[in-house]
Order: C-alpha cells, then sequence, then structure tokens
C-alpha cells in the first residue's frame, strides 16, 4: 500500500524537476538580482531596493516611452487578439471539417513562422523605397509624393508592430477556443430553442460563451503572456534594439537592452520581476472573470 501512495509521485517527478529547473529556480534567481548590483563578471553586490528606486526615479526611458509603449500595445493586442482569435474560431465551427481544418491551418501559421514572417514579409511589405507594397501602393493612389520610411520613422513603428502582433496573435489559445466551441453540446442548443433562444447571437451570448469558460480562461492568459513578451517584433522589423527613438521599445526589450547590452544584470532583474507581477496581475483578474462559479 505504501508503494501506491508513493506511485503518483513518481509520475509528477519529471514535471516537478523540470519546472523546479526552469521555473521556480530562475525566478528566485531573479528576484534574488534585483536587489544587487550585478554585472555578470563581479560578485553580486547588494543594494537593497535602489534598482526598484531608480526605476521609478531615475529611468526617464522606462517612464517617458517603455512603459506607454507597453501599456499601448497590451491594451490593443491583448483585447484585440483575443475577441479575434474567439470570433474566428466560432465562426470557422460552423465550417465542415475539411475547409474548417484549411481555414485554421492558415489562421494558426503565423503565430509559428512569425519571426520568419517578420523578416521576409513584414520587411518587404513596410520597405522604404518605392519597390515596397506599402509605399507603391499609396504612390499609386495618390495619396504620398515620396517613399515613407516605414520602419524608422518613429510616427508608424509601433503601429506596424501592433498590426503585426495581432496578425500573429492566432496561436495555442485560438486552438483552444475552437476546441471548445466544438465540444459543447448540441443538446444545449435544442433545449435553449426550446427555451425561447432564436438567433445565433443569443446561442453565443447564453449558451457558447458560459460553456466554454475554461478554453477561455486559457486563450487569455496565452494572450496576456503572449502580448507582454511580444519584445521580439519591434527589434526584428526595425533591425535594432533599442528601436529607433524608442519608438516600439517595449519592457521585453528594455530587459534585453540593460541585460544583454549594457550587462546591468541587477537592474534588468528588477525590470524582470516587475513584468512578472503585471503579468501575474492580469492573469489573476482573467481568472476571476473566466473562473467557474
Amino acid at each position: 500500500m505504501k508503494g501506491n501512495k508513493k506511485s503518483p509521485y513518481l509520475f509528477l517527478a519529471p514535471y516537478l524537476t523540470l519546472f523546479t529547473l526552469f521555473i521556480v529556480v530562475p525566478v528566485v534567481m531573479a528576484i534574488f538580482l534585483s536587489f544587487t548590483n550585478f554585472n555578470t563578471i563581479e560578485t553580486p553586490n547588494f543594494v537593497g531596493f535602489m534598482n526598484y528606486i531608480n526605476l521609478l526615479t531615475q529611468d526617464e526611458i522606462f517612464m517617458q516611452y517603455v512603459l506607454p509603449n507597453t501599456i499601448l500595445f497590451a491594451v490593443i493586442v491583448g483585447p484585440g487578439g483575443y475577441i479575434l482569435s474567439f470570433l474566428l474560431a466560432w465562426v470557422l465551427a460552423q465550417l465542415p471539417k475539411l475547409p474548417r481544418t484549411v481555414f485554421a491551418l492558415i489562421f494558426y501559421s503565423p503565430s509559428m513562422t512569425a519571426g520568419i514572417a517578420m523578416a521576409v514579409v513584414w520587411r518587404v511589405i513596410f520597405s522604404g523605397n518605392q519597390s515596397g507594397y506599402a509605399n507603391h501602393i499609396l504612390m499609386t493612389l495618390g495619396v504620398i509624393n515620396e517613399p515613407i520610411i516605414w520602419l524608422q520613422d518613429t510616427r508608424y513603428i509601433l503601429v506596424i508592430m501592433i498590426v503585426v502582433a495581432l496578425w500573429s496573435s492566432m496561436g495555442v489559445g485560438f486552438l483552444a477556443m475552437m476546441s471548445g466551441v466544438l465540444n459543447i453540446d448540441q443538446t444545449l442548443y435544442e433545449a435553449g430553442a426550446i427555451d425561447g433562444i432564436k438567433n445565433r447571437f443569443q446561442e453565443l451570448i447564453y449558451i457558447t460563451i458560459p460553456s466554454m469558460k475554461p478554453q477561455m480562461l486559457f486563450g487569455a492568459v496565452m494572450a496576456i503572456v503572449g502580448t507582454f513578451n511580444a519584445g521580439a517584433i519591434g527589434v526584428q522589423l526595425t533591425g535594432a534594439n533599442p528601436t529607433p527613438s524608442y519608438a516600439g521599445q517595449l519592457m521585453v526589450n528594455h530587459i534585453e537592452d540593460y541585460g544583454f547590452i549594457r550587462f546591468e544584470m541587477g537592474y534588468a532583474a528588477a525590470l524582470s520581476v516587475v513584468l512578472l507581477l503585471i503579468i501575474y496581475l492580469f492573469a489573476t483578474i482573467s481568472k476571476k472573470l473566466f473562473s467557474e462559479a
């Protein structure tokens, strides 16, 4: 009997080991380093809350560019991508199996090839010369008279980043939502029709959404994590970190800048802890909204 009681822990051991090594230990190390001055070579020097104080009072780039950019990016891409994922999943669920599978693959593929696509497709579309598709179309229509250097112009960098992020937001959250829609018991819709539900919109509000709260919670968490970790978009589009005049600089870029370019690991760790707390806050709000009562 004692051996049987230990069996579940043996099955959990590989996961717990990997979770501890790659999640718990890095988080603990980041929290520890955030209270130090560490340049990756010398021994960390304990400085208390100085990194957090400097973040809030001395880092003008963070307060003037990084934080506003991150909030604007997250507010648009997070809910926008989430709503778009749900609506596309619901629409595709109405199609027969073959076209549904084809369209699901088409919508999901950008999330797998986002890095390659940004380097090839989007940089060609927003090329700064006349051969760029965006410039060519706008000049042909007479909207502009000369090419716009899209990926270096501070007025457009963040906008383009948001467009690309929305385009590549159909990831595993989208698949989870489509799975949730497809697995709803069809008898619920029949019962709803008997109880007075008259159209597809009422089915969506009163049956579909309440029946797939676990999938919607998972999609919300994935959207939050993906949005706040989307710093690579600006770097890949503009080819530089920091982005030109910090126009597309997000918190992840700021962490990479201080951690791997300036080698101020203590300050970078403080930034990462703040980012972790922000993600945790939004994930907790999502859980309260979508968790089962």
